[in-house]
């Protein structure tokens, strides 16, 4: 199924390579004259990143056998200069694969002109190479993605590499040489191996479908393409379209630590479009952008609209989202889900409702994001330190509406303890609570957390919270400090009867130092209201871990009703 969807984005797609041709970021030309004399090299790079892509035929699949692409290549294969192989042996194959060409078009005066080039002595050649200003800067970047080569002939507009005239080498395929293939389900030509399409911390050659050789996976003397044929066609479509998706500017895909997410919908109408770009705007998510909380309002307006249909869509919407993961030989596939459109939209309004929280921040900016999710949860907010694990299970939980998993939990709760006892930070921020808040409310044990404080809600570790901020308040508006926060938290929030009357004692002196009568009658108001609800038998000796959660939130809650109370205060003055 992953292969015919990629098939299909193919076919839906405008703009893609046709068969046999690809897009490829080549670096570097070799600028010749006529009579094939090395002139200079030509920097095609955009930055330290990636180069000018031009269209060409589509590489071919190396192993560890030799073979040339057509018309440019690393540069090994090139002009014989490599840190690594066998870089003569590559020079010669790239030399006969220039003969080969000509001899298909021997009076094209292009191909004559690279044809001379290779007859040159191949070291003088390299000697006036080295002379060149570039020299130094194609040898550091051997290793580079752009680091590819093709040639360019004195005052001409286009490198050898995309000349059409020169592609028209086709062979005619008998019509006993092709076979079913699996995707489509068509005859066609079988291919024997497929084309790598690397991901991030992957090799260059790796692939999403690879064939062993002897394995004990081949069967009545077939070997590999054979054993699961996929035709030329339906390789090309699906790799192409891959590698389209996995495009460092790509707008379907988002990276997260070592997994890379794609996904695309069925259709290329107006829902499908919409549904891709907010996707994105949520999962693919650049918060250098100017009102990013923006981008993610759009993202529940669009999905509401195609949950509620005022954007239409019909049964057969599908949207399809495939986790990948670098392995040793070949990309692993993590995650992969198609669900129809409207009932993916769903899912997502569901994630927003299960996620929101009191926002009394100023500048308000997105904390529903899987990106904000994770770097919540791992230590000085690092994605790429999180476990694998813990991004597929958190993807699944909002893709599909599931519980989030426990793990995101307990990882929240211990982020929040370990760093409660730093001077001057809140530990408890708006992305934590949310988090929170979606998990208990998705496993549904007891009352539903709201979005704002909750004054009906009795359970045990959400009023110790809540009272717990009181404290807190009440200490930062006498003497401007947290002490009792940074102090006694992870106590009050584990075993509240062992630290609370030690702290409410406290209390009583910070409230002595309020200059304002009316703020001491308030709070004394506001503590008496929540301890009147706690258990007669007094404070828990000891809260569990779905109880800590509670009393993270309550805490959270009561500190952001005295925001809310202050600036009711300031707009009626």
């Amino acid at each position: 199924m992953i292969l015919h969807a990629l098939c299909d984005y193919y076919n839906r797609s405008s703009g893609l390579p046709r068969k046999g041709m690809e897009l490829k970021e080549i670096g570097f030309l070799i600028v010749i004259d006529k009579e094939g004399h090395f002139l200079r090299f030509e920097d095609r790079r955009i930055d330290k990143k990636q180069a000018q892509r031009f269209l060409v035929k589509k590489h071919v699949g190396r192993t560890s056998a030799l073979a040339a692409n057509y018309l440019y290549d690393n540069s090994g294969y090139v002009f014989g200069y490599s840190d690594k192989g066998d870089a003569m042996t590559q020079y010669q194959t790239f030399k006969d694969k220039v003969k080969s060409i000509l001899e298909c078009h021997p009076n094209n005066p292009d191909i004559i002109a690279v044809y001379k080039f290779y007859q040159l002595k191949q070291s003088i050649v390299l000697e006036q190479m080295q002379c060149d200003p570039l020299w130094p800067e194609i040898v550091n970047n051997l290793s580079k993605k752009y680091s590819t080569f093709s040639f360019l002939i004195q005052d001409d507009t286009k490198i050898m590499a995309e000349k059409e005239e020169l592609m028209d080498d086709e062979k005619d395929v008998k019509l006993e040489d092709q076979q079913v293939c699996i995707v489509s389900g068509k005859k066609g030509v079988i291919v024997e191996t497929t084309t790598a399409t690397m991901i991030p911390g992957s090799q260059a050659t790796a692939k999403l479908v690879a064939f062993q050789v002897s394995s004990g996976y081949d069967s009545y003397g077939k070997s590999k393409g054979e054993n699961a044929p996929i035709s030329e066609d339906a390789e090309f479509a699906y790799t192409t379209a891959l590698n389209h998706l996995l495009d460092s500017n790509s707008r379907n895909k988002f990276v997260l630590g070592s997994r890379t997410f794609l996904f695309w919908a069925s259709k290329d109408d107006e829902a499908g479009q919409k549904a891709e770009d907010s996707f994105f705007s949520l999962f693919g998510f650049n918060e250098q952008e100017d009102d990013p909380n923006r981008g993610v309002e759009q993202v529940r307006k669009v999905f509401e609209a195609i949950y509620k249909g005022t954007l239409k869509t019909t049964s057969e919407d599908v949207f399809y989202i495939l986790g990948l993961a670098p392995n040793a030989a070949r990309i692993a596939v993590t995650y992969w889900a198609e669900i129809p459109l409207r009932k993916f939209s769903e899912t997502i309004c569901k994630h927003f409702d299960d996620m929101e929280v009191a926002d009394t921040r100023m500048e308000k900016k997105p904390y529903v994001s899987l990106r904000n999710i994770i770097s919540a949860v791992t230590l000085g907010g690092k994605v790429s330190d999180a476990t694998p694990n813990l991004a597929d299970a958190v993807v699944k939980s909002i893709f599909e509406g599931q519980p989030y998993p426990q793990t995101l939990f307990a990882s929240c709760i211990r982020r929040i303890r370990a760093e409660s006892g730093e001077k001057d930070k809140n530990s408890v921020y708006i992305t934590r609570a949310a988090i929170i808040k979606a998990y208990l409310n998705r496993i549904g044990n007891d009352r539903k957390i709201q979005v704002m404080l909750d004054k009906e809600n009795t359970n045990q570790g959400y009023l110790c919270g809540r009272l717990f901020a009181v404290l807190d308040k009440i200490q930062e508006e006498a003497n401007n400090q947290h002490s009792i926060r940074e102090r006694y938290m992870n106590a009050a929030s584990s075993t509240p009867a062992a630290v609370f009357s030690t702290i409410l004692n406290l209390s009583n002196h910070h409230v002595e130092n309020l200059k304002s009568e009316g703020r001491k009658i308030n709070f004394e108001k506001l503590k008496q209201e929540i301890i009147s609800k706690i258990d007669a038998d007094g404070f828990k000796t000891q809260l569990d871990l779905q109880d800590q959660g509670r009393f993270f939130i309550g805490y959270y809650h009561q500190r952001q009703d005295f925001f809310v109370k202050n600036e009711e205060n300031n707009n009626e003055q």
